[in-house]
């Protein structure tokens, strides 16, 4: 008789199941919005129940979804300034000034209002 990992019981179902997740966590790995050295984790529980003989075990295993490294936060600054009807109006800032150009030849985009709905 072949001796095999616990991974490969079931007919590799459990072993699919881990190969599934790893995916997931490699691409959170690459993802640039996401903290870079945080670590993110799989959970595997094997649960073994024997019955009242200690004949027969069922073997279960539950792969929770991993923990991932949520996106990081995204900020913006707004400034608040008058339109043209008087209203107060919320513009998005720039580090420039819109039309300018930088060192490397890119111009700073209009700026853009804030739109309220009421």
């Amino acid at each position: 008789m072949k001796s095999v990992s616990v991974l490969e019981l079931a007919r590799g179902a459990i072993l699919e199941r881990v190969d599934y997740e790893i995916p997931r966590i490699l691409a959170n790995i690459l993802d640039p919005n996401t903290a870079p050295n945080k670590k993110r984790s799989l959970t595997i529980t094997l649960n073994f129940h024997p019955d009242s003989y200690r004949e027969n075990i069922t073997l279960t295993c539950d792969v929770k979804p991993p923990k991932l490294e949520q996106t990081n936060p995204v900020q913006t600054a707004l400034y608040v300034t008058n339109d043209e009807q008087g209203n107060a109006a919320f513009v998005e800032l720039t580090k420039q000034l819109p039309g300018q150009i930088d060192l490397l030849n890119d111009v700073t985009p209009e700026q853009v209002k804030l739109k309220i709905v009421s």
